[in-house]
């Protein structure tokens, strides 16, 4: 039974990468209203746990081609400054920032960390 539900999801991650991306790309560009109380610079934490999730979704998605992982990481970086781009540029509620910028490349090269560690700790017991 696991056996077939690890297939299933090592099937299906490009489409679960897909979604992640296709929600980060929605969310980032919708207006979203807040909560009753804010705290300063609280979204960057919400952007490092969403580029977090962006990058590991992908990595893992391509975890057999691990020569793949730079562009991976280097692509979900341009994504996030396109992104700020277009918040800057389409929207009137949203804006670019630097920050978030940051934080995105923060939550990214968190996710490169893990997954190399990851792939370490898989290379010695399969060894």
């Amino acid at each position: 039974m696991l056996k077939r539900i690890k297939i299933l999801l090592l099937d299906n991650l490009i489409l679960f990468a897909i979604i992640i991306t296709i929600a980060i790309l929605s969310l980032s560009l919708i207006k979203v209203s807040g909560a009753g109380f804010e705290v300063k610079n609280a979204d960057k934490i919400y952007h490092s746990i969403a580029y977090f999730t962006l990058a590991i979704s992908w990595l893992f998605t391509f975890y057999k081609k691990p020569q793949k992982k730079y562009i991976i990481v280097i692509a979900c970086i341009i994504f996030g400054i396109i992104i700020e781009v277009l918040q800057m540029n389409l929207t009137v509620y949203r804006t670019g920032d630097l920050l978030d910028v940051l934080a995105n490349t923060f939550g990214i090269l968190l996710a490169l960390l893990i997954f190399n560690l990851f792939l370490k700790k898989n290379t010695l017991i399969n060894v």
